[in-house]
């Protein structure tokens, strides 16, 4: 167990407050619990509305992107070694995008399609904000090693996403495409820029720079090749596929996804040789971690024939038919396993660095009850399993229960983390130790 590891810069003068990333992640997890139940109540065919959508968009931007708003805002200066550009515009960030996000699911959920520019607008300025706040703070950390460079394509990604997110948003209305491009084309490329470039993206630079640090396994000459490939081949295939999708060209879309797909494979095996030269004691973090190489596997092998086959089928929009909960489950493990490090780290910094040397205080790992990571952990591999195996063999109740228990799982994992807050600093979250000076 750690109290911090020694190669993490913890001069939290860099960044934020630590009342901003907490407020991030806390309201992550309820967009997460929120989401959870929408999709449970929509497989019983009882909510009104564009459900599935709602549910989609509570997860995935939700608790998906609302975590890397937070972890990115906090951690970027303190991997770069610089300052936040703007405290006022980190706090702004979630304000714009959890009231356009609330706003956004309610015009889903009433059939108002009204409200669904003026809210998607919202969203849209939020992760704007999110762009040009990190995207300053980065440009003071030239020249920028792996992880900075994918959270710097990460960034570009969700102006793209989000610029067509608005235009779809909009479409509900008024026609805003014309005969130049398909509805379900825009569609397409807007889940695959949100998926594969803005998620995965940031998911693949984070893991360069934790899987090491946690694991206490230093990368190699191989490692780096393999990240020079992956660098390359996962963005530009990303950009390709999306606009193949976007254009309706079968070629271009598959040239894209052999690049993206090499570059997921590059990724699968630095993490698997960290992972096995890995010297740290065992963590929810790593446990995750580890379970993302088979997970992924199953996720990529059946996805590589598909998509040479056809890869604008509707069906394989985010892989093999049957495996989009695979992937999802790929994310979930990756976002729950950082969340278990990430705050009770900033709680621990919050209530106990102080105190260090002056009276025994706990190590981070303690912060949390490790049986209820044990059964989330249960939960949510058990339950995501079953859904993809549902999907895959058509099987209903198989869904319904696997779905019940990824939901329970993800319910657990939200209280564990909510208690870690609550007991350890419940003025975390209101409180801002430092003034905001005018600069800032």
């Amino acid at each position: 167990m750690t109290v911090v590891p020694g190669d993490v810069d913890v001069d939290v003068d860099r960044g934020p407050p630590l009342s901003v990333p907490l407020r991030h992640f806390v309201a992550a997890l309820g967009f997460l619990l929120a989401g959870a139940a929408l999709g449970v109540a929509d497989a019983f065919g009882v909510v009104p509305g564009l459900a599935r959508l709602a549910h989609v968009h509570l997860l995935l931007v939700g608790f998906v992107c609302l975590t890397i708003a937070g972890a990115m805002t906090q951690f970027v200066p303190v991997w770069s070694g610089t300052s936040l550009h703007s405290r006022r515009l980190a706090r702004a960030q979630l304000w714009l995008v959890g009231v356009g996000l609330v706003g956004f699911v309610a015009g889903l959920l009433t059939g108002r399609p009204i409200l669904l520019p003026f809210f998607g607008g919202l969203v849209l300025l939020g992760f704007w904000t999110l762009a040009y706040n990190v995207g300053r703070t980065l440009a003071t950390a030239r020249p920028l090693d792996v992880t900075e460079r994918h959270f710097a394509a990460a960034l570009a990604f969700f102006v793209a996403l989000t610029t067509l997110g608005l235009a779809l948003a909009v479409g509900f209305t008024r026609p805003v495409f014309g005969d130049a491009l398909a509805r379900p084309a825009v569609v397409a490329a807007h889940a695959t820029l949100a998926v594969f470039g803005a998620v995965l993206t940031t998911v693949f630079g984070a893991l360069y720079q934790l899987v090491p640090m946690f694991g206490q396994a230093a990368l190699d000459d191989v490692d780096h090749r393999l990240q020079r490939v992956e660098s390359v081949c996962y963005p530009v295939g990303v950009v390709v596929l999306a606009a193949g999708r976007l254009v309706g060209s079968a070629p271009l879309a598959r040239v894209g996804a052999v690049g993206l797909l090499v570059g997921v494979l590059a990724v699968l095996v630095v993490l698997t040789r960290r992972l096995r030269d890995a010297r740290a004691e065992r963590t929810p973090m790593l446990v995750r971690y580890a379970l993302l190489i088979p997970i992924t596997l199953g996720w990529a092998l059946p996805t590589l024939p598909a998509w040479l086959r056809d890869p604008l089928a509707p069906g394989a929009l985010f892989g093999a038919p049957g495996t989009a909960h695979l992937l999802a489950l790929v994310v979930l493990l990756v976002l729950v396993g950082t969340l278990y490090h990430v705050v009770p780290f900033l709680v621990w910094l919050h209530r106990y660095s102080d105190l260090l040397g002056l009276e025994d205080v706990p190590m981070i790992d303690d912060l949390y009850e490790a049986r209820l990571a044990t059964v989330d952990l249960v939960l949510v591999v058990a339950g995501g399993g079953l859904l993809a195996a549902g999907e895959w063999a058509g099987r209903g109740m198989v869904v319904l229960v696997g779905g019940g228990a990824l939901a329970a799982g993800l319910a657990v994992f939200a209280t564990n983390l909510s208690l870690v807050v609550w007991r350890h600093a419940p003025d975390a979250l209101r409180r801002d130790p430092r003034p905001v000076t005018d600069g800032e």
